[in-house]
């Protein structure tokens, strides 16, 4: 800030260092090798203090603003987590859903299976009355031949001639 005070006063002997008086008079070309030798440590802190004031609010800024999308951007990171931690549950409970629904179709094919085991199971017992009522029937009629035989047996044995006693 000073140096720019100088200048808008013009070239004044008493206020400015020799090295500076140097600066402004030689070339440019001469500047850039001969600068580090001839630079006062106070004008490189005022240089420095100035850049510095000039640039860091605004570099600040950008640190606070980058922290910020940095915080956001974690942020947006655990929520994205949360999400694809539901869309998990959520493809899991579908497959919940699905054994479920597969457990509902087995439990009603059990079903039917256990109604037509009971309807063969009447069925069978019914053959088997049936069955035992026909042997009931045979054996009866087995008897009745067997009855019916016995006396024709008997009848013939009594149509056949006896021979009479003597007396």
């Amino acid at each position: 800030m000073e140096v720019e005070e100088m200048e808008d006063e013009g070239p004044s002997l008493q206020r400015e260092p020799p090295h500076v008086q140097d600066l402004r008079l030689a070339p440019p070309e001469s500047l850039c090798l001969e600068s580090s030798a001839f630079v006062d440590k106070r004008a490189v802190g005022e240089l420095t203090e100035g850049l510095l004031s000039h640039y860091l609010p605004d570099l600040q800024n950008s640190k606070r603003a980058l922290q910020e999308l940095t915080q956001n951007q974690l942020i947006l990171l655990d929520t994205l987590d949360q999400e694809v931690t539901k869309f998990r549950d959520c493809n899991a409970l579908l497959d919940l859903n699905s054994l479920f629904t597969e457990a509902k179709v087995y439990h009603n094919k059990l079903v039917n299976i256990r109604k037509e085991m009971i309807v063969l199971h009447e069925k069978t017992t019914k053959l088997k009355k049936r069955g035992l009522k026909l042997q009931q029937q045979k054996q009866k009629e087995a008897l009745e031949n067997e009855q019916r035989h016995e006396k024709e047996r008997e009848r013939e044995r009594q149509l056949v001639a006896k021979p009479a006693k003597r007396t």
